[in-house]
C-alpha cells in the first residue's frame, strides 16, 4: 500500500467560453441542441447499481416550447425512497473507508469530463430543460460545476491538514469522519451546478446520498449522474430519485439513519423541513445537520454620487439575467432623485433592445420562466402591481404562455416602499424601484435593512467612499453576499462563497471550506507514549 501526504492540483476558475459567432464551440453547442431536440430521452432513477424504470412517466418539455417533448422520466414512490436509503447505507462503509485521494480522483475526473467531452451536452441540457441562454448555461452548468468540484477537493485537503498541536509525550490527531447515516440532497431547478454541488460536496467527505432534484431539473440532473458514473463513482454513493416531495419527506424525516439535509429552495419548504426534523429529533441516531439556502429579496442601493449608466446596467443584468430566476437576482432598487431621470432613460433603452425567445436562438437575452405554475404566480404579481395606484409600470408588464412561458422584463416604479412587489420574493423578471430624495441616504439604508425578511445578496453603487463605508456597516446583516459598485449576482466559487442568513438560510457558504466541514463529524485522538503507572502527583510529596 502506497502512503503519502498528497497534493491535489491547484484549483483555478474555469475560463468562460464566449460562444461568439464563428467559434467552433458555438457550432458544437448548436449541434448538441439539435440532437437533443431530435431524440426522446428515457430517464431512469439511479438506485444502487440499478437504473429503475417504473413505467409511470412524466414528460419533459422546454419551458420556451412546451408543446415539444424532450423525453420522459420515471417517477417513483415511497418504496423507491426506502430503496435509495438502503442503497446509501449499504454503500457507506466501503465509501467512507476509501482513501480520500481516491475520492478526490473521482471528482477531479468529473470536473475534467465536464470541461471536455460533456461540456456541450450539459450546457444543451440546461438550455433546453431550464430555458437558459448559452452564456447563462455556460457559467452555471459548466464553469460553476467544474469550480465546485475542483475547489471542494482543494478545501477537503485543507480540512484534513488542519491538525491540533501536541505537547511533550503526546501525539494529538484529528479525524474528520463522515456523518452517521445518509445525507438527503434536495436541489432546485435554477442552477445545474447546485444540483451537482449539494450531493457531491457531502459525498466528497465520505457520506452517501439520497438526491432528489426538482422535476424541472431532471433533464440536466441525469447528465450529471452520467458524468459521475463515468468518473468512477461507486454504486450507491449518490442515489438519484424522482419522487413526490411530501411522500419523500415522510420517509426521509422519519428514518433513524437520517444524518442531514443539504437544501436549496423556498423558505417555506425549508422551515417546514426544519420543524419536521425538530418534531422527530428523538428518532435519529444523531442530531442531523441542517444546511439550507432559501432565496431572497435582493437589493441595489444607489447613492447620489453614482454613475447613472452603471446603475441601469446593474439593474438590467442583475434583475433580468435568467429571467430573474436566481436566488441573488436584483428585485428591489433604491434610486436617488437626482439620478432617476437618467437611470430611467437608460433602463428603458436597455429593455427595448433585449430580445425574448427560445434559447436555441443565441440572439435572445430573455428566455422563458420555468413552468406554468411559476408563470401564473409572476403574472399575478404583475397584475397586482398594475392595480395599485401607487405604482407605475415603465417597461414590460406583458406575458404570454401560448407557446412558451414568456414574461416581459418588467419594471415597476412605486411610491410605496412597503408595497407587495417591494417586499415579497417573486422569482421572475420583475424589479421594483423606489425613488428616494437624494439627501435621505442614511434613512433609506434603514429602509433597505427593515423591508425584507431575507438577507441573501445586495449591493451599493456609489463613487463616495464614505457613503460606501456607511452602507457596508448599516447593511452588515442585510446580505450574506454584499457587492460594491456591481450587481448583486454572479458569485464565483473560490472568490465569493455564497449564502445568506435571516430568511435566506443557514449561511453555510457553498463554495467555501466551511460548507464541507458541515458534512464531517470530528474525532480527537490522543496517544500517550509513556503511560503513567502511579496516580500520585508531585504536589503530594512531603516537604
Amino acid at each position: 500500500m502506497a502512503n503519502g501526504f498528497f497534493n491535489v492540483p491547484a484549483p483555478k476558475n474555469e475560463p468562460i467560453i464566449s460562444y461568439a459567432p464563428g467559434t467552433k464551440e458555438r457550432a458544437l453547442l448548436k449541434k448538441e441542441l439539435e440532437e437533443a431536440r431530435a431524440n426522446k430521452a428515457d430517464i431512469p432513477m439511479y438506485i444502487g447499481a440499478d437504473e429503475v424504470r417504473t413505467g409511470k412517466t412524466i414528460s419533459i418539455s422546454p419551458p420556451h416550447d412546451h408543446k415539444h417533448v424532450l423525453g420522459h422520466f420515471h417517477e417513483g414512490d415511497k418504496s423507491h425512497v426506502e430503496q435509495a436509503i438502503s442503497a446509501a447505507m449499504a454503500a457507506k462503509d466501503l465509501w467512507a473507508n476509501l482513501s480520500w485521494e481516491h475520492r478526490a480522483g473521482i471528482f477531479l475526473k468529473a470536473a475534467d469530463l465536464i470541461a471536455g467531452p460533456y461540456r456541450h451536452k450539459i450546457n444543451a441540457a440546461t438550455m433546453l430543460g431550464q430555458s437558459k441562454n448559452a452564456f447563462q448555461a455556460e457559467i452555471d452548468a459548466s464553469c460553476e460545476s467544474i469550480d465546485f468540484l475542483r475547489y471542494n477537493v482543494h478545501f477537503m485537503t485543507e480540512i484534513y491538514r488542519d491538525q491540533p498541536s501536541s505537547s511533550a509525550g503526546v501525539w494529538n490527531r484529528m479525524e474528520y469522519r463522515p456523518l452517521e447515516g445518509f445525507i438527503f440532497a434536495l436541489t432546485p431547478f435554477n442552477f445545474t451546478a447546485i444540483g451537482l454541488n449539494l450531493p457531491t460536496s457531502a459525498a466528497m467527505m465520505g457520506n452517501t446520498i439520497v438526491w432528489k432534484p426538482a422535476y424541472t431539473q431532471v433533464y440536466s440532473a441525469q447528465v450529471i449522474m452520467e458524468i459521475l458514473k463515468e468518473a468512477g463513482l461507486p454504486d450507491g454513493v449518490i442515489n438519484l430519485i424522482y419522487t413526490d416531495g411530501p411522500a419523500t419527506g415522510d420517509v426521509i424525516f422519519n428514518h433513524k439513519d437520517f444524518g442531514g439535509i443539504h437544501f436549496t429552495g423556498s423558505t417555506k419548504v425549508f422551515q417546514t423541513i426544519w420543524k419536521t426534523i425538530g418534531e422527530n429529533i428523538f428518532k435519529y441516531k444523531s442530531y442531523p445537520r441542517i444546511v439550507g439556502e432559501t432565496g431572497g429579496k435582493d437589493f441595489i442601493m444607489v447613492h447620489k454620487s453614482a454613475d447613472a449608466k452603471a446603475v441601469s446596467t446593474a439593474i438590467s443584468r442583475g434583475a433580468f439575467e435568467y429571467q430573474g430566476q436566481k436566488c441573488s437576482a436584483a428585485s428591489r432598487c433604491y434610486i436617488p432623485s437626482n439620478l432617476w431621470d437618467d437611470v430611467k432613460k437608460n433602463l428603458q433603452e436597455d429593455l427595448k433592445s433585449m430580445k425574448m425567445g427560445p434559447t436555441e436562438d443565441f440572439g435572445n437575452f430573455i428566455n422563458a420562466v420555468i413552468d406554468e405554475k411559476s408563470f401564473d404566480k409572476i403574472a399575478g404579481y404583475i397584475d397586482q402591481a398594475k392595480a395599485n395606484p401607487q405604482n407605475e409600470i415603465i417597461a414590460g408588464g406583458n406575458y404570454d404562455k401560448s407557446k412558451g412561458y414568456f414574461i416581459e422584463p418588467t419594471v415597476v416604479v412605486t411610491k410605496d416602499p412597503s408595497s407587495t412587489t417591494m417586499c415579497e420574493e417573486i422569482f421572475g423578471p420583475v424589479v421594483t424601484i423606489y425613488v428616494y430624495h437624494a439627501e435621505n441616504f442614511e434613512q433609506t439604508l434603514e429602509l433597505v435593512d427593515q423591508t425584507s425578511p431575507y438577507a441573501l445578496t445586495g449591493s451599493i453603487i456609489s463613487k463616495d467612499r464614505y457613503a460606501i463605508d456607511l452602507a457596508t456597516k448599516k447593511l452588515s446583516n442585510s446580505a450574506g453576499n454584499f457587492y460594491i459598485n456591481d450587481k448583486p449576482t454572479g458569485a464565483v466559487v473560490g472568490q465569493q462563497p455564497f449564502g445568506g442568513a435571516r430568511g435566506s438560510g443557514t449561511n453555510d457558504k457553498a463554495g467555501a471550506k466551511m460548507n464541507l466541514l458541515r458534512w464531517t463529524s470530528m474525532r480527537t485522538i490522543k496517544e500517550t507514549f509513556v503511560t503513567p503507572t502511579d496516580y500520585r502527583y508531585p504536589f503530594l510529596d512531603k516537604e
